[in-house]
């Protein structure tokens, strides 16, 4: 899984706490999820998602791997 939460943040001139506060989540989450060390539950990708009015899938994604 991957994603472009930081893309979305920057764009919305918020730092990761003013995120997370809107979200409901530590900034530590948030640092974790942009460094895809934590996968947010589809509760939380939703509640990211519907704050930045996107889609689910315009934030969070896929990404195969193609070394076979």
């Amino acid at each position: 899984m991957d994603n472009k939460l930081k893309v979305y943040r920057a764009n919305h001139n918020l730092t990761q706490q003013d995120l997370a506060d809107k979200v409901g989540v530590t900034r530590q989450t948030i640092i974790a999820i942009e460094a895809n060390k934590y996968l947010p539950s589809l509760g939380l990708a939703l509640k990211i998602s519907r704050h930045f009015q996107v889609n689910v899938e315009d934030i969070f994604f896929y990404k195969e791997d193609n070394d076979s």
